[in-house]
């Protein structure tokens, strides 16, 4: 998903626009009304004007002046024009303006009232403002029907103008109301990318908790979340001082029952395994009660340091061996999880390849994607296809001449599926076995 500052300023925008729009189309709608309205108006005080200017005979005969009062209608195709015609028959009148022009008619039948249309004419729009009446002469009322004819350029330039100037002013209103709405955003939203700063500094081990300056929206979730960490801190402080209590705890009755089998004659072998047994049985339980696990809270560890403290002490451990390692460790390769996790987990995979390599052993580790490899092969022996997944599990070893406890390589199985990974046994090229861990980057 994207953001919340992006979806909230997406939004924003499209709630804005669409108002902007809507607005935008009523003022010009309600403009439009208005402009229609003067129009309206201004030529029906041009057509009162000729209807001024008009005599008429007593015997009916119509008279207009020399010069009419507006100098438009005098001069050709000056786009304003006036007729006056009867209410059958041709036209009685028209103005110099409309010299070489076949003016549209108006309608006959307008009735008492004033006509307003907007209609084509000469290739352009134009408003036709009518008006019928009908003159009182002594001979009796004479109806005539005056009208005026104008082009509409001039109108639609208004609108044209104002248009273009509504429609600037409110996009300029728009892009300062979306700007000041990201900065309000981006202010009212920075407590939160403060947690997602800090928590990446708890991530990478600069900070261990989150600070308390945070608005009272927020401050309850920086509060949870150091209390969470507070409490698996010290909850795992509490673990693994059980475990180490109970691990010495059990020390002094496991030595008590070793010296009780050194005296009970024939059956001191069977005592000394059981005992050995016990033992084995509880330190499985131990290390694989103490493995962490993956926490997505836990600082990134780097890996190298680790294997070069593993390597000094199992090359002193093996010196006997002259084991010849061959050690490849990126320096960007980083664990996210408990160090002692780390070290249990490759200590016993070195151990074992130390202890079965006959004179070589290959550690490989480094980055594919967004896991971490760790490719461990000797020289030795090997693991038989049939017995890869046996060796895995508790106190299963296959050569019982050698010295151990067949509990190296489970804790290496519970620590890598307690941080999700996986791993398989395949045949070294060095002749011997191949262990192919992955892991969860860093």
């Amino acid at each position: 998903m994207i953001s919340l500052t992006s979806r909230v300023t997406l939004t924003g925008a499209l709630v804005l626009t669409t108002f902007i729009a809507l607005t935008a189309l009523a003022l010009e709608q309600a403009f439009e009304q208005s402009a229609h309205s003067a129009e309206r108006e201004r030529l029906f005080a041009q057509l009162y004007l000729v209807m001024a200017a008009a005599e008429v005979s007593d015997s009916g005969m119509l008279a207009m002046p020399g010069h009419l009062p507006e100098v438009r209608l005098e001069l050709p195709a000056s786009g304003l024009y006036a007729r006056i015609d009867p209410p059958e028959g041709e036209s009685l009148w028209h103005s110099p303006s409309a010299i070489g022009l076949t003016l549209p008619s108006p309608p006959r039948e307008i009735g008492d009232g004033e006509y307003f249309h907007r209609l084509p004419f000469n290739g352009d729009n134009y408003f036709l403002a009518a008006l019928a009446i009908e003159w009182e002469t002594l001979d009796g009322p004479l109806p005539m029907v005056f009208s005026v004819l104008e082009d509409s350029a001039g109108f639609e330039l208004q609108m044209r103008n104002y248009r273009h100037t509504l429609w600037g002013w409110l996009a300029a209103m728009a892009i300062i109301a979306l700007l000041a709405l990201i900065a309000a955003l981006v202010w009212g939203l920075r407590p939160l990318r403060t947690v997602a700063s800090e928590v990446r500094a708890i991530e990478s081990g600069e900070q261990e908790v989150l600070s308390s300056n945070y608005p009272r929206e927020v401050k309850r979730l920086s509060d949870n979340i150091n209390t969470l960490l507070n409490h698996e801190h010290a909850q795992q402080l509490r673990y693994r001082n059980a475990l180490g209590d109970l691990a010495h705890s059990l020390k002094t009755p496991l030595a008590v029952l070793r010296a009780l089998a050194d005296k009970v004659g024939e059956h001191s072998p069977t005592l000394h395994e059981q005992v050995d047994r016990m033992d084995n049985i509880v330190q499985y339980q131990l290390q694989r009660a103490a493995t962490a696990g993956r926490s997505a809270l836990a600082a990134p560890l780097p890996v190298k340091p680790v294997v070069e403290r593993l390597i000094t002490t199992l090359q002193k451990v093996y010196h006997y061996k002259s084991v010849q390692l061959d050690s490849s460790v990126d320096d960007s390769v980083l664990f996210r999880g408990d160090e002692g996790d780390l070290m249990e987990l490759l200590g016993n995979l070195l151990d074992n390849a130390f202890k079965w390599s006959h004179s070589r052993v290959v550690l490989e580790v480094a980055h594919e994607g967004r896991v971490v490899l760790i490719r461990v092969a000797d020289d030795g022996p090997g693991i038989p296809d049939e017995q890869a997944e046996r060796v895995l599990q508790r106190g299963v070893r296959l050569d019982e001449a050698t010295p151990g406890h067949g509990i190296g390589l489970p804790m290496v199985r519970d620590i890598v599926e307690a941080y999700g990974g996986s791993i398989l046994i395949e045949h070294s090229p060095l002749g011997g076995a191949l262990f192919r861990l992955q892991l969860p980057a860093g």
